[in-house]
């Protein structure tokens, strides 16, 4: 039978660390001094007394390692259970949230999606933004850990082609391991102090540095203002788009980079492909708004790039209504949200290395075609890629297809129309955050949608964060019986 108690155990510390983080807007808010404060230290004392209550009624179980059963109940849990407690500031704060609002907003935060049902953004208190932010910070670093540590070892949409870059788990936390986890977090949280010390520098004030570097480095989005991003102007773009691009680029480079190793960090070809991708992109879309629109060169390169690395990276972030740049540059903003950044950062979506791979596979079967006696094989970095590998990739692409169509067809069954319940199941899925139409669009938010729609979307914001099949196989009755 299979044992829950080292899940629900480490479930239950986990939940108590997001209960202590509620510290941080309760001393914001009572700085602040609008008496904002006792919903942080109600909402921390509730957290954290739940955790403990699970950890400690599930401490009895065996903490050796962790099952590939249990580790797939673990990754998937844990992004259900911290959104429930993750809610609770937002229901009983001046919001005024239902819990399925309060869910939606939590479970887009810690998803890092950016999607947000809450208008009047300026005037909350510093509280609620803050934990906006802590939200989708905690998100960021969590899905790391996630990408790098379990979705290669359960071999989930050919992630573990990154294995041997990663470590070992599953009952052997090595000191390797445990260093590695170290140096990630510590480089996650000297570039989210950098990011915040330019914003600064940049004329921001303390707090919306503080609160848009998290919600840069996790590639969230959360803004503390209704105009996202659109509220700041000139450099702060720029050094915003530098960021995003950061937080999009693998971590375990950044690890490599800091213990001397340089040379991967320039030679890895999703980077390049990465950063190759941004600047076609850049100026195509700059060439339109020149060309069409009335925009000065250096306005288009700039919003261009911003808008652009913002969608790609699946942050979210908007400076401008792209909606009013045209159907050809709304239809490039739909589908590069489906391209997403690197493999082991905070970026999301489909990911870079998976196209890569599905186009080898394209290259190979022409070859095979052209000459039919020949050995040909897919290569990754230069290293042969085997069948599991690329049969991962295609059921994954496969899988999100489905799985974008299936969340279109049934946010279509509550009422939305075309325009938003296929960018509303895009942007779900893939973590982007805003969607396109004048509902759910830039300019606009998720607030108007039925509650339905709302619990659909958040299903969606979790099946996509975790890679698709890390969900799916916990619904499979095989799972169970194993």
């Amino acid at each position: 039978m299979l044992d829950l108690r080292p899940v629900g155990y480490v479930i239950g510390l986990l939940v108590v660390i997001l209960g202590a983080m509620m510290v941080f807007p309760f001393l914001a808010d009572l700085i602040e001094g609008r008496g904002a404060w006792p919903v942080f230290l109600e909402s921390g004392i509730i957290t954290m007394l739940g955790g403990a209550l699970l950890a400690l009624s599930c401490g009895s179980g065996n903490h050796e390692g962790l099952s590939i059963q249990q580790t797939f109940l673990l990754t998937t849990f844990v992004w259900v259970a911290l959104p429930i407690f993750g809610a609770l500031p937002l229901m009983l704060g001046v919001t005024d949230l239902s819990f399925t609002d309060a869910f939606f907003e939590a479970m887009s935060g810690l998803t890092t999606t950016g999607s947000t049902v809450i208008s009047g953004l300026d005037d909350l208190p510093k509280g609620l933004l803050l934990w906006r932010g802590i939200l989708q910070w905690l998100g960021g670093i969590g899905i790391i850990v996630v990408a790098m540590v379990f979705l290669p070892e359960l071999r989930v949409g050919g992630m573990q082609i990154f294995k041997s870059e990663s470590f070992d788990t599953f009952g052997k936390i090595l000191p390797r391991a445990q260093a590695i986890a170290k140096q990630i977090a510590l480089i996650y949280l000297g570039l989210t102090l950098t990011c915040m010390l330019v914003y600064l520098a940049l004329g921001m004030g303390g707090f919306d540095a503080l609160v848009h570097a998290m919600t840069t480095m996790s590639t969230g989005g959360f803004s503390n203002y209704d105009a996202s991003f659109g509220t700041f102007s000139g450099g702060a773009e720029y050094a915003a788009s530098i960021f995003m691009i950061c937080a999009a680029l693998p971590f375990v480079r950044y690890v490599q980079l800091v213990n001397g190793k340089a040379t991967p960090l320039f030679r890895d070809s999703q980077i390049r492909a990465f950063l190759a991708t941004i600047l076609v992109l850049v100026l195509i879309t700059s060439g339109v708004l020149v060309t069409v629109f009335p925009h000065h060169p250096e306005q288009a390169v700039r919003e261009a790039l911003f808008n652009i690395t913002s969608i790609i990276s699946g942050t979210g972030y908007a400076s401008v209504d792209y909606m009013e740049w045209g159907s050809f540059l709304i239809m490039v903003f739909f589908f590069i949200g489906l391209i997403g950044g690197c493999a082991g950062s905070t970026a999301c979506s489909i990911k870079v290395f998976r196209y890569q791979l599905l186009f080898a596979s394209i290259r190979v079967q022409i070859q095979r075609i052209r000459s039919p006696h020949g050995i040909f094989v897919p290569r990754f970095e230069g290293r042969p890629v085997g069948p599991d590998v690329l049969s991962s990739v295609i059921s994954f692409f496969m899988f999100f297809i489905v799985t974008m169509g299936i969340v279109a067809w049934a946010l279509a069954l509550t009422g939305l129309d075309f325009v938003t319940a296929i960018s509303g199941a895009a942007t779900a899925v893939a973590n982007v955050g805003p969607g396109l139409g004048d509902t759910i669009g830039p300019a606009g938010n998720f607030s108007s949608l039925n509650d339905a729609a709302k619990w659909i979307l958040s299903s969606a914001m979790l099946i996509g964060r975790l890679e698709l099949m890390a969900v799916y196989a916990i619904l499979t009755v095989r799972f169970w019986r194993a």
